[in-house]
């Protein structure tokens, strides 16, 4: 998102000298990103951020595929998934290609003792169930059922929850994500005719700033491999920070859906864009008011383009059999729409309660072993009268 963000203590102009009371110097990192021409921000540490004491280890993260070339219609359970105490492992890949990566996750721990780095992509964390804290090196927020966590590659990071039951629908991207284009000025100010504006984003608030030293274990993931680095300083040593790369917050339920007199189609759902794939949001909305509107969708074909539906809550009007926390993947180059029946049962209808985040890839996507687990196996068949 572009939009300035400071925290902290800094100096009076960049790349200069930063005394610390002490006399010492405090130390300037820029944490940018796509060379020097994308986003970034001037972060000033205590201690130098390049203080390695060791490399432990590294071990391979890197999903195994079941299906290569899918063309069949699946319908996945995710609150099937496992539960898994560590925040890392417990990210579970399900549909993958060389664009995004799609997991599922539902941690059971409260913390970890480790801090993490994903160099690989932005991170758009769901919270489907659970509160707590993302606490990161240029500040915390504390996060609730219903938010996106937008995490930019490259945060140092670490996740403290509340309790012990939590399921999350993680996106990774390997390229960077915005707010759509189409929303913006040349400014980068959203417009008026927005779903959302800059006041319904939550950035950092609280920086917290250890002055340690000690041994602090960060796993840094790159190219599918998590490498487990020992450092000498504690990586939330962080005085003040200022620019445009952060992470942020944003709800669900802030999302203010745009409707008309016939239906309309899925981008004016849109919440966020990459160069590869956009993820929509579908929230409670009144129907098209048309004497003679059609309020379920329309059968349509995905020519050039696989979509991904996460059902989060409320009756979604154009099926017939899904629940909290199914998972629906219409592969391109069929078409497909509503169930028999939805259509004529939404004639009429007013308004719906449905909640569920859409992703939809300009490429295919693969499906690991958890995804064909998760399946019913005959969703592909669920259309016949």
């Amino acid at each position: 998102m572009p939009r300035y963000h400071k925290l902290g203590k800094i100096p009076h102009k960049r790349h200069t000298t930063f005394k610390k009371p002490d006399g010492g110097y405090y130390y300037e990192e820029l944490f940018g990103t796509i060379g020097f021409d994308g986003m970034s921000s001037l972060l000033y540490h205590i201690h130098r951020p390049t203080q390695v004491m060791d490399i432990k280890g590294s071990y391979s993260v890197e999903p195994k595929i079941a299906v290569e070339k899918n063309m069949k219609a699946y319908l996945l359970d995710a609150f099937n998934a496992p539960k898994i105490e560590d925040l890392i492992k417990s990210r579970l890949s399900i549909l993958i290609n060389n664009d995004l990566n799609i997991m599922l996750s539902a941690p059971t721990g409260k913390t970890q003792d480790y801090f993490y780095k994903n160099t690989d992509g932005d991170e758009i964390i769901f919270i489907h169930k659970g509160t707590g804290t993302l606490r990161t090196f240029v500040g915390n927020i504390k996060f609730q059922e219903g938010d996106y966590l937008v995490i930019p590659r490259g945060i140092i990071y670490k996740i403290d929850f509340d309790t012990a039951d939590n399921r999350h629908f993680v996106v990774e991207s390997y390229n960077p994500v915005y707010t759509p284009k189409r929303y913006r000025n040349h400014f980068g100010q959203l417009l008026e005719h927005s779903p959302f504006c800059e006041r319904d984003l939550r950035f950092p608030e609280e920086l917290e700033t250890h002055d340690e030293n000690g041994e602090f274990i960060m796993k840094i993931k790159k190219e599918h491999i998590i490498h487990d680095y020992l450092y000498s300083t504690h990586p939330f040593d962080v005085v003040g920070c200022d620019g445009y790369n952060f992470p942020y917050a944003f709800s669900i339920h802030d999302f203010e859906p745009i409707t008309g007199r016939v239906h309309q189609p899925p981008p004016v759902h849109q919440t966020f864009e990459t160069s590869r794939f956009v993820l929509c949001s579908f929230c409670p909305r009144l129907y098209d008011y048309h004497p003679e509107a059609i309020p379920a969708p329309y059968n349509h074909s995905n020519i050039d383009s696989d979509e991904v539906l996460y059902y989060v809550a409320g009756d979604f009007m154009s099926r017939n059999h899904v629940q909290e926390g199914y998972i629906s993947l219409h592969p391109a180059g069929i078409p497909h729409g509503p169930h028999p029946g939805a259509m004529e049962r939404s004639i009429g209808k007013k308004k719906t309660d449905e909640l569920a985040v859409m992703v939809d890839t300009f490429a295919p996507l693969k499906l690991t072993q958890l995804a064909i687990d998760l399946s019913d196996g005959k969703y592909h068949k669920s259309w016949i009268e």
